[in-house]
This record gives C-alpha cells, structure tokens and sequence, in this order.
C-alpha cells in the first residue's frame, strides 16, 4: 500500500512537471521577447495575397524565433486570418504583441506626385508607394467607361489628380486610388472656385489645361498669376497663346518619347500639326500638357489683371520673366534673350 501512494506521489509530481514545462513553454514563446533586429523599430508589409509561410518568411531577419512564432499564430487564428498592409513591429516584442499588431495596427503612408506629364508616368509613380502596381493601375486610370460616366476623355484625364501628399493605406487597390482621387477632385473644386472658373468663362478642364502652361512657362510660383493673366488677355483677345511649351509638348505626344528634353524651340517646331500647338490653334489645348500644381491652378483662378500681351525670359534674372504690352517692346527683349541663347550655344 505505502509502495502504491509512492507511486502514486510520483506520478502527481512527475505530472505537474511536464505541465510546468509546457506552460513555460507555453508562456515563453507567447510572451518572452522575439525580436532581433538592433533598430527600435522595424516594416513590414503584409501583401493581400500573402500567406502564413510569406509572412514568417518576411519576419525571419527580425525574428529570433519565427517557429514559436507561426506556433502563437496558429493558437491564436492569425494563421488563417492574414490582414495586408504596412506593420510597425518594435524592438523587445514578443510573439503575442506582434500577431495583435499584425491584426490591428495597419499604418497608413504617405503618397504624394507632381509634375506627371501622362498616366503612365503617374502609374509608375504611384505603384511605388503602394501595393497596386503600375499595370493595374494604368487600366483603371484609363477606364473608358469611368472616364466617360465623370466627364473626362482621353486629353483630360490627367486633369483629374491634383499634386499632393495624401494618407493612403499601403494596401490600396488600384480601383480606391482612383476613387479616392475623384473625390479628392471633386472636394477641390468646390463652388468657390467653380464660381471664379466661370468668371474666367472657362471650364474646370480648360482651366487646369492653362494652369498646366502656366506651370511650365515658370517655376516661380510668385509669377505665376502674372503669366495667367497674360494667357488670359490673349484668349479675351482671340490671340494665338503662342506658348513654347505646348509646342514641346506636342512634339514629344507624336513622337511618344515624354524624355525628350527641348532647351530652345525652332521655327521649324512651330509648324507641327498638332491640336497642342498654340501657334496653329486658338485658345487652350484640349487637356493639361502636364499636371499642373495646385498653386499653377490657383494662380488661373486668381490671375493678375494687367495689360501685358507678350512675354520671355529674364537673362538677367533667371527663372522670371520680361513683360511686355506691345510688339515692339517685346521683340526688343526677345532680341536680348535670343542673343543670350546664341551666346550660350543653345540650339536644341
């Protein structure tokens, strides 16, 4: 009888120190910490693809443990349940910290584009910031239905993206890029400034279409309602816009090379058939020869009111420009830069 509660005894002790064990063990890969890497923190982006095997494989430099940690996973039915997006992990977490943040804690980034001169270059800008690549992308961008129900075509598509830094959840799809961008578009133009365009009795698109002008002619955001204004007289006028920068733009649409890079416009360039030549067609292009900032469109809708008709660079302060009221004043200043150009060697 003594020799069966011996028995008995030790197996009881015996038992609860297996059970001791495994919750040690238990306790210790869900709590003890798992990192390894040096930095206080660490990214991760998760794919909407992804599976439990992808994501232990991206965790494997940060991880001192990645078993325990796929172990905790399956316990806790993040397994099965993967969230995408970009993840924060912080140095000294443990197993169970890490799967609530993988859960829960999806961090937006930021996403900002200027100075696109198509949707393909827009595409590619964008697919580096989030998980939508630049081929999803440039479909959606150039959806013929979508362009159609919101009243854009194949020249004024580009108009639709406003320059910015906006808040993105690095998961977005192409289609919630796009969507996000309409609204985005359609908050900018606001009554305000649909109420000025009318003034100007231009639309939103032809608007954008100038400030785009505006935005190449210069890089001076100070000038550029001085130069609007002087668009603007020339259409009130009925004057050619004559602006070199649509001819540029013109020539790189028909030869499909946007890398072109054209420092001085010839005689021979003005005579391009092309609906972007403001040498040829009176009034503003039929869509933006670039994407134009927010401050170019501003400086539409805002435009100084002057009488200038005739404009060109500043040789003797670089980046503005020289104005003029009448033909004689201004082909004395464009004799000055003309000159500077000769004497610069620039011939293309």
């Amino acid at each position: 009888m003594k020799n069966l509660k011996k028995v008995l005894w030790a197996t009881a002790i015996l038992g609860l120190v297996i059970c001791g064990f495994f919750v040690y063990n238990i306790y210790n890969a869900i709590f003890s910490p798992n990192t390894t890497f040096a930095n206080e923190e660490a990214y991760l982006f998760i794919s909407s693809d992804a599976t439990i095997d992808d994501v232990s494989a991206q965790l494997s430099p940060l991880l001192d443990d990645v078993s325990s940690f796929k172990a905790v996973a399956k316990r806790k039915g993040y397994s099965n349940n993967i969230k995408a997006g970009k993840y924060i992990l912080s140095k000294g977490m443990n197993n169970n910290d890490i799967i609530n943040t993988l859960r829960s804690q999806n961090q937006p980034v930021k996403v900002s584009f200027n100075n696109q001169e198509n949707l393909k270059s827009l595409a590619g800008r964008i697919s580096s910031q989030i998980e939508a690549d630049s081929l999803s992308l440039l479909k959606i961008l150039n959806d013929d239905v979508f362009l159609k129900e919101n009243g854009f075509n194949d020249d004024t598509k580009l108009s639709m993206y406003l320059p910015n830094t906006y808040e993105f959840f690095w998961n977005t799809n192409a289609e919630e890029f796009r969507a996000r961008m309409k609204k985005e578009y359609d908050k900018f133009w606001n009554e305000e400034r649909l109420s000025k365009a009318q003034a100007l009795n231009l639309s939103p698109a032809e608007i954008t279409s100038l400030a785009a002008i505006v935005q190449k002619e210069t890089a001076k955001i100070d000038e550029r309602p001085r130069v609007a204004g002087l668009y603007l007289n020339r259409i009130r006028k009925g004057m050619y816009l004559q602006a070199d920068p649509t001819v540029i733009f013109a020539i790189k649409k028909e030869t499909g090379n946007y890398d072109t890079i054209i420092k001085r416009v010839l005689y021979k360039d003005l005579e391009i058939d092309s609906p972007y030549n403001t040498y040829k067609n009176i009034g503003v292009p039929p869509g933006p020869i670039t994407m134009p900032d927010i401050s170019s469109i501003e400086g539409v809708l805002n435009a100084e009111k002057h009488d200038y008709l005739y404009m060109v660079s500043n040789i003797s302060n670089f980046g503005y420009h020289m104005f003029a009221k009448s033909l004689t004043q201004h082909n004395r200043n464009k004799a000055q830069y003309i000159r500077w150009l000769n004497e610069q060697n620039i011939s293309r």
